[in-house]
């Protein structure tokens, strides 16, 4: 079965480009205009979505967020392409649980690539899955259930979309060690996507804020980066 693609845009000639190189790599391209007509199409279940901002009905950003709201879609990789160029929008994007960013003019080679790179990640976390079973960590009244994606802060379930599930895994992984912005960025995201240092605050604080009471679990070590309280 081919691996579906997901891809909205509302300028016809971009969608054409763009779907044209990926059935090249032997992708099924499913295509949609607006915001409104993608959230229809997610009805098929694609394996990655490549989602424009700028778009009629619903933006990029309202997608990005109401597909993540939706627990069987937690996992899909999402790719912003957008021509805004500004760093905010870049973290706004991730802070909305995006996987990946691509500033327009498109270059499809890079396009392939990303597309190929975020494919591969949930190929690999599916495998590690698989393979390790149940996995659960408790900490400071903190419980995380990896198998489950669950976390539960004083017993009650908290949700936390995929990179600041993924950070709060690792931290709680290594107690007491710091790690740097960089680091984080390595381990988390991986050495071949383009992010700005300041997305790991931005999640950081996103992480901090639902876990209430516990927020103190996670230390800021000045001019260092964060570490996870030692247990």
């Amino acid at each position: 079965m081919k691996t579906k693609i997901l891809l909205v845009d509302d300028e016809k000639d971009i969608v054409e480009f763009i779907k044209y190189n990926l059935e090249l790599e032997n992708y099924q391209v499913i295509t949609a205009y607006d915001g409104e007509e993608a959230i229809k199409k997610m009805s098929e279940h694609p394996d990655l979505v490549i989602l424009d901002i700028m778009m009629p009905k619903l933006n990029g950003y309202d997608v990005c967020k109401i597909i993540r709201a939706e627990k069987e879609f937690q996992f899909i990789p999402i790719i912003l392409l957008t021509a805004k160029s500004s760093e905010i929008d870049e973290i706004l994007g991730l802070e909305l649980g995006a996987n990946d960013y691509i500033r327009k003019p498109i270059s499809p080679q890079k396009l392939v690539a990303r597309v190929k790179s975020n494919l591969r990640k949930v190929a690999a976390e599916d495998v590690l899955n698989l393979i390790s079973g149940k996995e659960v960590y408790q900490a400071h009244g903190l419980v995380i259930d990896v198998q489950k994606h669950s976390v539960k802060v004083n017993t009650k379930e908290k949700i936390f979309p995929k990179k600041e599930f993924e950070i709060l895994l690792f931290l709680i992984k290594h107690p007491g060690r710091v790690f740097s912005r960089e680091a984080l960025l390595q381990n988390v995201w991986g050495t071949d996507v383009f992010i700005v240092e300041r997305t790991v605050d931005v999640h950081i604080r996103k992480i901090r804020e639902k876990l209430d009471n516990l927020a103190d679990i996670i230390e800021t070590i000045k001019g260092v980066g964060y570490r996870f309280k030692e247990y």
